[in-house]
Parts: structure tokens; sequence; C-alpha cells
């Protein structure tokens, strides 16, 4: 009993000293309590707000998307709206989001064309701060195209911004003079007045950090919503439709639309041709300068409205004295950097040419990676893309280096010298603008303690001291963001540069050529031939040339007046073909064969045919119709489905449009996907490769064979009026060849075929022949007539003989197949007389 009721007393005695102990201790442990329960549900309340969200999300948003709906999603891509835009469908998190999608407007790109003219660049490097050809290109890249109006959303998102680095600015100022309240309130010993200026802090605290995370939240937005506009505005300018067709034409450099007759068009003229590594301009440059303008303009203007600031309340207690040396410390600070600034804006511009050739040799090793490893090249390629890399290596050490004097001149500036002439600044109104009072001052006999004026002046003066010194810190951390940014607009500049060449260059390039020599306005009947008369073709000039030992001279300047300073000298360009005349009309059962030996041009009259080149002569005219599809030897196969591989490039909504459907109907119509692919021997793809929606690298998929295939495929969907095959079935075995070419035949497709194969000859009524010996020269023959057109009478010998012969060769063979009966006739009766002989 004894040892149980001593067991039983021991806890209640232990209470009770608890008890005792939690009484003198309630408040202090209370709170440790509530602190120590907080850190262990500290991630349960960091996760409750977010999880709270997310089941009101998932209740107000309707239900998940299936797997089938899913993959019809991604199949769709976009629907098309009644006024003409599109609203994507992106999946996100098993549910649809839909993100309305507005082309820019077509007289919005006519319009801004005058605001992009080709810049003259200067070789000498500009004195001024602001380069005027960089403001000009700022100007026309942010008020034209990334911020085109004060009603966009751009606009407001950077007046919010405005407003809460105003707002940062002022709570600044506040934070600044409470501090030296808090300060002065301890020197006096005022206990309530301590505690009321640390709650003040402590409510300053929340509109402070609030603000400082909405400026990061802004600028991130601003800078996205920036990048968004112009990389939309530079895709619908670069993929351009036909006649424009940016993203081809600007390879070849054909120069600018305007006549460069000007002093201002022959500036620009020179300065205009091919762009490279475009990929690198749309990607890595336009990202750059949406974070580089969002960002300047943040580093630009909070620091500048500091220093407006922050100024003029240090002039309060500064003085006159103390205004001017601050003044003076602002312009020695401008004067000293800018000497040590080096020119950072053309490093930067350097800088990202050199990552976008090695960006461009490695997309170059994975598209042509199986035919270097054909020749086992990987070697050599390591040793091209090591070049590219040291290259770009070497400029960042360049780079790297040469910021050494400058960013150690501008932390010794920035940080030092700023320093000492705060320390100096904050001791004029301490040591030379005010009357000093000596606070320590007693009477002879009197207590120690000082008096109460005493501690008056010298909280004064220590409330005025941290208020300046929290004032000029912070007016030296904007000066030095200042300084900061002045290398930021240096770097800015070169991004810009780089990115209004690329828009300008864009605006300058010439369209093709659309003109028709028809005597007749009907558009249909326009559309009904294909045909060139009197065309010259021949390979687009690069650019235009300066220097008189680079090439021939096309316009010789003697020939013209001696006060005409707008000759341009051009590269000489050597005609593949001259002359060329050709018609045909859709219906008629006309079909083209174009051969001739390698490198003689037939590739080059499929360009001009279809748009891509112009013709060398202005007196030559092309026939083009509406309807034509042009089908080259190396196959593109884009990325996405199978299906988009025959319907291209038409997307899903285009084909669901057409009233086609994928697999084959039970009226037998042959109006499907199916049977297209059936008709070029692809009918078990859908199978093989896992459905019609099913996602692959389909260039490394398929086999060359393959994909010639598929490209003719492609010719059965669209069913053009007249096609160009450019060598597309030379992977392809003659008797699948044979029935393609039949098959187009019989869906009443005009072909104009490219190829060396005689055996194709059979399935067309005429063969251009390209002669192939530097002078233009051809010849046109009508298969199974002796009739044969060429523009030189010196055709007229063996190479002029050359289709006569030909036709001749095919009226002999025809006869001897009309005696074909006879003949057998004629070996039945010598078989007979045989078996009589041996009987």
């Amino acid at each position: 009993m004894h040892d149980h009721g001593q067991h039983f007393n021991g806890p209640a005695i232990h209470e009770l000293l608890e008890m005792a102990v939690l009484s003198t201790l309630r408040p202090s442990t209370r709170l440790l309590q509530i602190i120590f329960v907080l850190l262990i549900l500290r991630s349960r309340l960091i996760t409750l707000p977010k999880d709270s969200l997310e089941r009101l999300r998932d209740a107000t948003a309707g239900k998940r998307l299936s797997a089938a709906e899913l993959t019809e999603i991604l199949q769709q891509i976009y629907v098309k709206e009644s006024d003409g835009s599109r609203t994507l469908l992106v999946p996100y998190r098993n549910r649809l989001a839909k993100v309305p999608i507005r082309d820019t407007a077509a007289e919005v790109l006519t319009s801004n064309a005058k605001h992009f003219p080709i810049q003259s660049s200067d070789s000498k490097k500009s004195k001024a701060l602001l380069d005027p050809r960089f403001v000009r290109a700022l100007r026309a890249l942010l008020f034209h195209i990334a911020i085109p109006s004060w009603k966009s959303k751009e606009s407001l998102i950077l007046a919010v911004h405005s407003f809460f680095l105003v707002a940062r600015t002022v709570l600044s100022v506040v934070v600044a003079r409470l501090d030296g309240i808090i300060v002065r309130d301890l020197v006096r010993a005022d206990a309530r007045g301590f505690l009321r200026g640390l709650g003040l802090w402590f409510v300053l605290a929340v509109p402070s950090t609030y603000t400082n995370v909405m400026i990061k939240h802004l600028q991130s937005t601003l800078a996205l919503r920036i990048r968004t506009r112009l990389t939309r505005y530079i895709h619908d300018l670069y993929l351009s439709k036909y006649p424009d067709l940016r993203y081809y034409r600007l390879g070849l450099g054909v120069g600018t639309a305007e006549d460069k007759t000007s002093s201002e068009g022959k500036d620009a003229n020179r300065h205009s041709g091919v762009i490279e590594g475009v990929d690198q301009y749309i990607t890595a440059d336009v990202e750059a300068w949406a974070e580089g303008v969002s960002g300047l303009y943040g580093n630009l203007m909070k620091p500048t409205l500091d220093l407006v600031l922050f100024t003029s309340q240090l002039s309060r207690s500064l003085g006159l004295r103390g205004t001017v040396l601050l003044f003076g410390t602002y312009y020695a600070t401008v004067r000293i950097l800018k000497a040590a600034t080096p020119a950072f804006g053309k490093l930067a511009a350097a800088e990202a040419k050199l990552e976008g050739d090695y960006r461009a040799g490695m997309g170059r090793l994975g598209r042509e990676g199986e035919e270097i490893a054909f020749y086992d090249g990987g070697a050599r390629e390591r040793d091209i893309l090591t070049g590219a890399y040291m290259a770009l290596i070497r400029h960042v050490n360049f780079i790297y280096k040469i910021r050494i004097a400058y960013e150690w001149t501008e932390d010794y500036v920035i940080k030092y010298l700023w320093s000492a002439a705060g320390y100096g600044l904050i001791a004029v109104p301490l040591l030379l603008t005010r009357r000093r009072r000596p606070a320590e001052e007693v009477e002879p006999g009197s207590s120690s303690i000082p008096s109460s004026s005493g501690n008056e002046a010298i909280a004064s003066r220590t409330e005025t001291y941290i208020s300046n010194r929290r004032l000029l810190l912070s007016l030296a951390d904007a000066g030095g963001r200042l300084m900061y940014a002045y290398k930021d607009v240096l770097e800015l500049a070169g991004v810009t540069d780089r990115l209004y060449t690329l828009v300008s260059n864009l605006y300058a390039v010439k369209p093709a050529s659309t003109g028709s020599s028809l005597p007749t306005s009907s558009s249909a009947l326009e559309n009904d031939i294909i045909g060139l008369e009197h065309v010259d073709i021949g390979v687009p000039g690069h650019r235009p040339v300066n220097d008189e030992s680079e090439s021939q001279i096309l316009v010789d300047s003697s020939d013209s007046p001696s006060d005409d300073k707008s000759s341009v000298r051009l590269e000489s360009q050597s005609a593949l073909v001259r002359d060329l005349s050709l018609y045909l009309r859709e219906g008629s059962g006309e079909h083209l064969m174009i051969t001739g030996s390698n490198g003689v041009g037939k590739t080059a009259i499929a360009r001009v045919l279809a748009g891509l080149w112009d013709p060398m002569n202005e007196e030559g005219k092309v026939l083009r119709p509406h309807s034509l599809l042009v089908v080259p030897q190396r196959v593109y196969m884009p990325v996405g489905t199978l299906l988009d591989q025959i319907i291209y490039p038409d997307s899903y909504a285009d084909f669901l449009e057409k009233g086609l459907s994928i697999e084959s109907r039970d009226d037998g119509s042959g109006n499907s996907i199916r049977f297209i692919l059936e008709s070029v021997f692809l009918g078990y793809l859908p199978e093989r490769e896992g459905g019609w929606s099913t996602r692959k690298e389909w260039r490394d998929v398929l086999s060359g064979g393959e994909k010639q295939r598929m490209a003719m495929a492609r010719v059965f969907y669209h069913r053009p009026k007249f096609a160009i095959l450019d060598e597309c079935t030379s992977a392809v075995s003659s008797d699948v060849e044979g029935r393609m070419y039949q098959h187009a035949k019989d869906l009443g497709i005009t072909l104009i075929t490219i190829s060396l194969r005689p055996s194709l000859m059979k399935y067309h009524t005429q063969v251009l022949n390209l002669l192939g010996d530097g002078t233009g020269r051809w010849t046109l023959a009508h298969i199974g007539k002796d009739a044969v057109l060429t523009p030189l009478s010196e055709a007229e010998g063996e190479e002029g003989e050359l289709w006569l012969g030909f036709n001749r060769e095919i009226a002999t063979l025809e006869r001897k197949l009309k005696e074909v009966d006879g003949w057998e006739m004629r070996l039945k009766e010598l078989d007979a007389l045989l078996k009589v002989q041996e009987l």
C-alpha cells in the first residue's frame, strides 16, 4: 500500500510542480508552445491555402478530360472562330484551357513598314550617352510592336508597375524617417515612443514587402507580354504567305521592294541582304530584349525617382553647401564611369551571333545525323563544333577580361567613394551648417547627469544622423543601380540593333512577281493555265557588292551621266535557261516532262513557276495558277501526327471543313484518307505505327521511299489542278511509281515532272530538254510529233536534231510493233515446218 500510494502521489506532485512553474512563466511558455506548434505545422499551413484553392478549382472547372478527348484536342490544336480569329486548345492538368489567338492585321504590318527603314551602319563609335540610331530603333520596336497603344494590356501593366515603383520610393523615405525616430526614442530612453515606433515599423513592413513582390511580379509579367507580342508580330511578318514568302526569300537576299535611287535607298540596298541564324534572333534575342526592356524600365525609373526624392529630402538637412557637394558627387561618378565603360552593346551583339552559330551547328548535326553517320564524319563535325564553341568562349573570355577594370572602377566609385562622400555629407549639418551646442556642459557643483536640453540635442542629432545616413545609403544604392543600368543600356543597344535589323530586312524583302501576261482579266482563265513567256531563269544574286574586284559589273557607271550617283553594282547572274516559253492548260491532257543533266536548271524552272524565284528579265512573264502544288525531292515531314503528314499544310480544322473521312466509307467513293494511303501503297502505316493520332519524328521513322510516297499522298489529298513533281519518286520502285503517276492523271491533275527516268515519258505528252552547254539553250518536243520548238537557230545542228531523231525512233518502233502479228504468224509457220521435218 505504501508503494502504491507513493506511485500514486508521484505524478500528482509533479503536476503540482509543473502547474506552479507554468503559473510563474505562463505568458512566455505559452508563446513558446504556440511557436513550437507553428513550426511543426508550418508545411501544412503553407499548403492548406493551395489545397483549398485546388479543391475550389476542381469544383468549378468541370469534368476532367478523358483519354479520347485529350487525344482529339491534341490533334485539333485550335478552333476557328467566326471573326477570323482562332482559339488555341491547351490541355492543362487534364482540363482544357482556351487561349484566343489573333493574327496581326495586314494593314498594321503595312503601316508599320515606314518605321523600319534599313539603317546605315556607322563604323564610328558614338560618343553620346544615347546613340540616335539606338533611340530610333528602340522607339520603333517599343511603341509600334511591343506597346502599340496606351489602351493595350502592356500599358496597364506598365502603369501599375509605375505606381508600385513610386510607392516603394515613398515607403523608403517613410522608413528612413521612422528609423531615425526609433533611434531618437532609444537615446531619450522613451519606452512608450520606442514601442510605438516599433509597432509602426511592423505595420510598414506589410506594404513594403508586398510592394517589392509586386514589382518583381509585374516586371516578369511585362517581359512575358512584350516577348509574346513581339514574337507573334515577327512570326506574322516572317511566316508570310505568297507572294511575300519572307521566310524563304530572306535567305536569297533579293533586295528591297523600293526604288534605290536616292542616297538613302542606295545605302539601304548596300546593307540589306542575307541574315543567318534567324532562329537565334526570334528565340534568344527576343527573350533577351523583352527581359532587358522590362528590367531597364524599373532600373531606370526607380533609381531616378529615388535620386530626385532622396536628394530633395537630404537638401533640407544638408543646406546649400551639402547639396552642391551631392551634385558634384553625381557628376564625378558619371564622368569616371563613362570614361571606363567599354562598348558593351557591340560585345553583346557579337556574343549573340556566336551563340547563334554554335546553335546552328548543333541543329545541323541533329538534322543530318544519318548522312554524317554514313560518312563516319563524327570527328570532322566535332572539329567544326569545337571551332564554333571555342570562338564563342574566346569572345566571352575577352568580355570577362575587359570587365575586370570596369567592374573594379565601378565598385570602387559606387561603394567606397560614395560611402566616403556620404560620411562627409552627413557631417555637414552636424559640423558646419549648424551651431554646435555642447550638450555635456554641467554647472559646477551640480549633479553629473546631463540636462534635459542636452539630451534633446543629442537625440535630435542622432535622429538627423540616422535618417540622413539611411537616405544616403538608399541614395548610394540608387546611384549604383543607375550606373549598372547604364551598362544594361549598352547591352540592350546591341540586342535592339539585331532585332531592328531583322525586322527592317523582313520589310525590305521584295515580294515575288505575280504578274500575268494573259490579255484577259478573267481570273478563272488565269487559274486554268500555267506557263512561261520569254523568261530568262538564273540563280538570284545574294547581295549587292561595292568592290569592282569582287564581281563583274552589269551596270557600268561610265555609261551613265557623271552626275548620277545612284548606279548600283550588282553581282553578275549567269542565266541557266534563256527565253523559255511553255504553256499547259488544265484538262487539255497535256503533261510536261523536264529533263537534262545535273545542274542545268531543271529545279530552277520549278522555283520560277512556283513563285519562289523571279525571272531575270523584266519582260519575262509567268502564268501562275492558284491551284498549284510543288513536291520536292527532299520531303518535308512536319511535327505532328500521322494524319498531319498527309494533310499538310492543312490543319485538322481545315481537314474537317473539307468533309473527308479518315476511314473508308461504305459508299466506296474513295473520298477518305485510308483510300489515299492505299493509292500510294502505304495502307499499312496506321496499324504499324499505332494509329492516326500517333506522334513521332516521322523523318526518322519512315524510309526514303515511304517519305516520297507520303508526299504523293499529299498531292492526292489536295488534288491541285497542277502539280510539279521534282524527282519526288527517285526512291520508289518503277512499278509503284507508274501506278501513282497514272492515278494522278486519273484525278485530272496536270503534271510537270522533273526526272531523268525514261520510263516516265509515257505519262507525258511534252518533253523539255535543257541542253546544259552554258548558253541556256533548250528544246521542247511533243512526244509522237516531229515538231521541235527551240528559241535559238544555232540549235539546228546535232543538238537540234536530237528530239527529231527521238520522235523518228518512236515512229519506227510503232511501225515495228504493228508488224508483231505478222512475225508471230511467220513464227508459227516455221515451227510447223520444223515439226514436219522431224516426222
